[in-house]
């Protein structure tokens, strides 16, 4: 399962301009086995380790780019922008999520609130959102 996750984000990588290397792989593979948000710090420490050298700037850019292309989510922990691979890759398969301040786990919520939203929006047209719970997981309590 998480080899068949890897391929398909290799190849939504090709579909959108990317190369296929190595080191995006070894990327997303780590944030893939690691199912949590990562700072980008921790990212390029385990990179670093693996391919000696890699700048801190090439793995951020990498970061961003992937969750433009919709392969990783990205939000704001504490103040640094954290990554995790895409947890789901059916576009259709709509959910939010708990964030554990601490660790950066997290657990998937199936319930929408933008069915209340929209009803105390009449006449407008919502073209997105976001919403994430933040607190401490059990671990971490």
């Amino acid at each position: 399962m998480q080899t068949t996750r890897i391929q398909q984000a290799m190849t939504t990588l090709k579909d959108n301009g990317f190369k296929h290397t190595k080191k995006r792989e070894a990327l997303l593979t780590f944030l893939a086995k690691r199912n949590r948000y990562i700072a980008a710090k921790e990212v390029h420490q385990f990179m670093n380790e693996n391919f000696p050298g890699v700048s801190y700037d090439t793995i951020y850019r990498n970061l961003h780019d992937f969750a433009q292309i919709g392969l990783l989510e990205e939000t704001d922990l504490n103040g640094e922008m954290k990554f995790r691979f895409h947890c789901c890759q059916d576009a259709h398969h709509h959910h939010h999520h708990f964030i554990c301040t601490v660790c950066g786990k997290t657990k998937e919520l199936d319930l929408c609130p933008m069915d209340y939203f929209a009803e105390q929006l009449p006449g407008c047209v919502i073209e997105g959102h976001r919403f994430e719970i933040l607190g401490r997981c059990e671990d971490c309590q």
